[in-house]
């Protein structure tokens, strides 16, 4: 009963006010959205979906986000949604060597971005209207089955460190959008998901007190790989809540299966060796495009306050032997 509930409030919100729920039972599921509350993100987003069958092509407008909470008393509210295309080909299941602790709560799917596309900037408000339309080009309607569209609220920030504040998911072939279809969904907790996997191998030398990263194979879904595509990897080291100085890997052109066989080498502080994190994102770079790169995924290694990773715990027992082992790339 009150799941049906829940459903019935989400739909009566695109309906009219007349077919709204009564003063009495929206006091009577109270209770129900004060438990919700607890593991959900304030705030709605509204937004309506079509795709046109004559030109092809999947249309998204972004009219609404109301009800977000300020994140500091003494910091400007900067919201903005950005979109992504997530699409998946039903062939493309399971990836057995992936054991990225961070992965655990993604499907076991990968996943490939068709396209990415943002919102403008509204500053100071908690519910700031955009209006802001994107289209996407499909060649056939058969595609929607195998399609995810993301929406992320993100508080701008210049520093590029922008605060995913929550996110909607429509699974676009569970609805009929051959006509305009206008929907409002709570915002939901952000999660990942698994776009490649990365072949990463870890070698510690505690009596130099340096680091081996090596960056041996890149795997993503497949796609048509343009000639001019090319990935490299950018690998930080953080030690003790101080970041190290970032490498970067030469570029490679891309490919289903992207080979590397790079190292990198960090100098480690003088700290705990299990204080260490490592961070790796991978990069796309396209001369033909407007913008040259795009982070593709990032996965991290380390040990964390409440949990430590299986490669970090068999390096750190295999002292100055390199460790390969695959993780998730996930985004």
């Amino acid at each position: 009963v009150e799941n049906v509930n829940t459903e019935v409030r989400r739909l009566s919100r695109c309906l009219s006010q007349a077919s709204l729920p009564s003063s009495g039972s929206v006091q009577a599921d109270g209770e129900m959205e004060e438990q919700a509350n607890n593991t959900k993100v304030e705030g709605t987003l509204r937004f309506s979906i079509y795709y046109d069958q004559l030109q092809s092509q999947l249309v998204v407008t972004v009219l609404q986000v109301q009800g977000l909470l300020e994140q500091s008393p003494t910091r400007i509210l900067q919201p903005f949604v950005k979109l992504r295309l997530m699409w998946s080909n039903s062939e493309e299941v399971e990836v057995e060597e992936c054991t990225d602790e961070e992965g655990e709560g993604t499907a076991p799917v990968l996943w490939k971005v068709l396209q990415e596309c943002r919102t403008r900037i509204v500053k100071g408000s908690c519910n700031p209207l955009f209006g802001d339309q994107f289209s996407c080009p499909l060649l056939e309607e058969k595609q929607l089955h195998h399609i995810n569209l993301r929406m992320e609220v993100r508080d701008f920030d210049k520093f590029s460190r922008h605060s995913v504040l929550g996110e909607v998911r429509v699974p676009l072939g569970q609805l009929n959008i051959s006509y305009p279809l206008e929907l409002q969904e709570d915002l939901m907790i952000p999660q990942k998901d698994l776009v490649g996997k990365v072949l990463l191998s870890l070698r510690i030398l505690p009596t130099s007190r340096r680091l081996e990263v090596g960056l041996l194979k890149v795997r993503t879904a497949h796609s048509e790989i343009s000639s001019g595509a090319a990935l490299y990897a950018r690998i930080s080291v953080q030690c003790n809540q101080s970041k190290l100085r970032y490498q970067k890997t030469s570029a490679v052109a891309r490919c289903l299966v992207t080979v590397f066989n790079e190292v990198t080498m960090f100098s480690l502080p003088e700290c705990p060796l299990e204080q260490c994190q490592i961070l790796v994102s991978v990069y796309e770079m396209r001369t033909a495009k407007r913008s040259p790169k795009h982070l593709i995924g990032q996965l991290t290694v380390g040990k964390e306050k409440s949990s430590e990773d299986k490669h970090w715990s068999v390096m750190m027992c295999s002292v100055r032997q390199p460790i390969a082992k695959w993780h998730g790339l996930l985004i």
